[in-house]
């Protein structure tokens, strides 16, 4: 399925804002994820196994909280960093 990588994670992509996964689940997308782009999933899920609090995950639209949230073959997913300053 197809990814939209936030801008900040980038660097693990080789620049490239969409990229080709696989998984049943979030969890299962990230751990693909992580095999074609090493480092990238410690940016997402922390030690406890958890998203980090800024980043925010879409599917079709919709924002998803949980790992084991299912996917389709056909799903549009999102990973967004957010960014604050001062």
């Amino acid at each position: 399925m197809q990814v939209r990588i936030a801008t900040p994670l980038f660097s693990y992509t080789g620049q490239r804002e969409y990229v080709e996964a696989r998984g049943a689940s979030i969890a299962e997308l990230l751990d693909d994820l992580e095999r074609q782009f090493p480092g990238m999933r410690f940016r997402i899920v922390d030690e406890q196994g958890k998203l980090r609090p800024y980043i925010r995950i879409f599917v079709n639209r919709t924002q998803l909280m949980r790992l084991d949230a299912p996917l389709q073959e056909t799903d549009e997913v999102h990973i967004l960093q957010a960014l604050a300053g001062g």
